[in-house]
C-alpha cells in the first residue's frame, strides 16, 4: 500500500510540475503578443496563433491524467483538492493561452494602423500587469502561499482601472477621427482580452487557497443564499404583469 501511494505522489508531482510548464508558457506568451500588436508583426503573430494547438494538445493530456488518476487512486482530502483544482486551473490556463491568440489576430485585423503614444503606453502596462498577475498566480501554486494567492485578487483591481482608461482612450481618440471604427472595436476588445487573463490569474489563485486551506469563494454566495432563504428553497421569480 506505501508503494502504491509514493507511485500516487510521484504522478501528483509530475502533473505539478506539467501545470507549471503550461502556465510558463502562457506567461512567456503574453508579452510576445503585446509585441506582435504594438509592432505588427504578422510573422510572429503567425507563430504565436500555430503555437497554440501544442497549448491545446497538452492542456488536454493533463486534464486526462488528472482524470486517470482520481479514477485509479480515488485519493482523499488534500490530494482529491488539488487533482480538482488542477483540472479547473488547466481550463484557466488554456483559456488564457487562447486569449494571447485573440490579440495576436486583432494585431493581423489591424496591420497598417498606426496607433498614438497613449494607446501603446496603456497596451504595455496592460499587458505587463496581466504578466505579473499571472506569474504571481504560479508562483502561489509552487509555494501552495495562500495568503500570495489572496493577494492576486487586488492586484486585479489595477488591470481592471487600466482596462477602463484604456476604453476611455479609445473613444478619444475615435473621436478625434485619430483611428477608424474598425480599430477602435479592435483595441476595445484588446483591452478585454487583457482583462480576461488577469481574471483567470484571479482564478487560479482562488484555486490554490481551496488547496491549501479549502476555502472556495462560492462559500459566500451560498451562506448569503441560506441566511435569506432559510426553507431551502429558490426563490420564486414572478411572471411581468400585462
Amino acid at each position: 500500500m506505501d508503494e502504491l501511494r509514493k507511485g500516487f505522489h510521484h504522478e501528483l508531482d509530475e502533473v505539478r510540475t506539467d501545470l507549471v510548464r503550461l502556465a510558463a508558457a502562457v506567461i512567456e506568451a503574453i508579452p510576445r503578443a503585446t509585441a506582435v500588436l504594438l509592432n505588427g508583426d504578422l510573422d510572429g503573430a503567425n507563430a504565436l496563433i500555430r503555437h497554440d494547438d501544442e497549448i491545446d494538445s497538452l492542456s488536454i493530456e493533463l486534464e486526462e491524467r488528472c482524470y486517470q488518476l482520481l479514477a485509479l487512486q480515488a485519493p482523499v482530502a488534500g490530494d482529491l483538492r488539488q487533482l480538482v483544482a488542477i483540472v479547473k486551473m488547466v481550463a484557466d490556463i488554456e483559456r488564457s493561452a487562447d486569449l494571447t491568440v485573440n490579440i495576436c489576430k486583432a494585431a493581423r485585423k489591424i496591420y497598417g494602423h498606426e496607433l498614438d503614444p497613449r494607446m501603446r503606453g496603456l497596451i504595455s502596462r496592460m499587458s505587463e500587469q496581466a504578466q505579473q498577475l499571472f506569474s504571481a498566480a504560479l508562483e502561489s501554486f509552487e509555494e501552495n502561499d495562500a495568503a500570495k494567492a489572496a493577494a492576486i485578487d487586488d492586484m486585479d483591481s489595477f488591470l481592471d482601472g487600466l482596462q477602463r482608461e484604456f476604453v476611455r482612450t479609445i473613444f478619444e481618440s475615435h473621436a478625434d477621427t485619430r483611428i477608424d471604427l474598425q480599430v477602435a472595436i479592435q483595441m476595445a476588445m484588446v483591452a478585454r482580452f487583457y482583462e480576461r487573463i488577469g481574471d483567470h490569474a484571479v482564478n487560479i489563485g482562488e484555486r490554490v487557497q481551496y488547496v491549501v486551506t479549502g476555502w472556495l469563494p462560492e462559500h459566500k454566495g451560498a451562506a448569503r443564499f441560506r441566511s435569506g432563504n432559510d426553507t431551502g428553497e429558490f426563490p420564486v421569480v414572478q411572471p411581468p404583469q400585462g
